[in-house]
């Protein structure tokens, strides 16, 4: 049974009455277990839980420190192409955004790596529009080959793939795939998606299950916050998660959390979520799966990443750019969205250990896998 049977028993109106009925006794009982369930998600991402931030955060640090220990995992996204087949009304990169596209050549992509490489990163994610003409299962296998010498970890997000084509990027290294389904409220999905493939909305959620059949080792999901009701999103995603797990336990996971950035083309927010419910949805997960990896990118603000840190984020990026080229010959015209910490990696890394917690650029090794 994939995603797609369990979501068609879930209706998104009684899940968003649901998460809002919830009181502090709800709440009170979630935070008093030391296994939570779905309901107890609900309570934890609910404006009722509001009052118990701080408690839910000591918690979330207690919890985080016990599986990952006082570590920051890096990592660095390296943009390949800006092409895209599609339209999203929330995406600097939409076929109908008036930007100059470019799609790095063999050798663009070798002097990104070493510009990268010399930052420290050894963990990578590779960033595309989703052209599958242009780059395609055939353009990713030739860049992984060329980035294999630079990197021990290859993560990828690009459009959604097939399980054989899938498996063939596992077998020339591929370690992690990241998709998110931008908003799981199938009905308002199509608007924010109008044309291309990505507007099929039951294939973009069966991806994971293909990822888990072809045995990938480790994937990566999230809503993009701001489509939606942020809370209605992250239940179904919450469930997700649970799913997967279930299913597919050889495989480990990783929650994102992007809040939609300015960008070209760029829709108004239907949702807002504040620096405050941002940290409530973090310690949530944290408290709802003391295992799964969260992951903070560069869209949030300085100060705002360094106080995350302590509170259950063990994954996160810097000095990261959005265009194609961005490390060797940048080019703000080619960006996907606007990054909002800009620090450069050594001055992040600064504030990182002045938190106490040890930057890590390489925990992985494929002989290991």
């Amino acid at each position: 049974m994939s995603f797609e049977n369990v979501i068609s028993k879930l209706n998104w109106t009684d899940v968003e009455q649901s998460i809002y009925s919830k009181n502090s006794a709800d709440v009170e009982i979630a935070l008093s277990k030391t296994k939570r369930d779905l309901e107890d998600f609900k309570a934890l991402i609910s404006p009722a839980a509001e009052p118990y931030l701080e408690q839910m955060a000591q918690m979330s640090q207690t919890l985080t420190q016990k599986r990952f220990g006082k570590t920051i995992q890096m990592y660095i996204p390296l943009y390949l192409s800006n092409e895209c087949q599609n339209i999203c009304t929330y995406c600097g990169f939409s076929l109908d955004v008036k930007i100059p596209r470019k799609t790095l050549s063999d050798s663009e992509i070798i002097e990104e790596a070493k510009v990268i490489k010399s930052l420290g990163y050894d963990h990578i994610l590779i960033v595309t529009g989703e052209a599958s003409k242009t780059v395609g299962v055939d353009y990713f296998k030739n860049a992984i080959r060329l980035l294999k010498p630079y990197f021990s970890h290859i993560a990828i997000e690009v459009q959604p793939l097939e399980q054989t084509e899938y498996e063939e990027l596992i077998t020339d290294g591929l370690n992690t795939v990241l998709v998110y389904q931008e908003t799981y409220n199938e009905e308002n999905y199509k608007k924010h998606h109008p044309k291309g493939k990505k507007s099929n909305f039951n294939y973009r959620l069966n991806t994971h299950d293909r990822l888990g059949k072809a045995g990938i080792y480790k994937m990566g999901l999230g809503v993009l916050i701001g489509l939606e009701d942020w809370r209605t999103d992250s239940f179904f995603c919450a469930s997700h998660l649970e799913h997967l797990e279930k299913k597919y336990w050889q495989s480990k996971y990783a929650i994102s959390f992007p809040r939609l950035r300015p960008c070209a083309g760029g829709i108004e927010l239907k949702s807002v979520m504040t620096d405050k419910q941002l940290v409530q949805l973090i310690c949530a997960y944290r408290l709802f799966n003391e295992e799964v990896e969260l992951s903070m990118s560069t869209r949030e603000s300085a100060k705002f990443r360094e106080n995350i840190i302590k509170l259950g984020i063990t994954s996160i990026s810097a000095d990261a750019k959005t265009d194609p080229g961005g490390y060797a010959n940048p080019n703000v015209n080619l960006e996907q969205f606007e990054i909002n910490d800009k620090r450069p990696t050594f001055e992040f890394i600064k504030a990182i250990k002045a938190n106490g917690y040890e930057p890590v650029f390489k925990d992985w090794d494929g002989m290991l896998q």
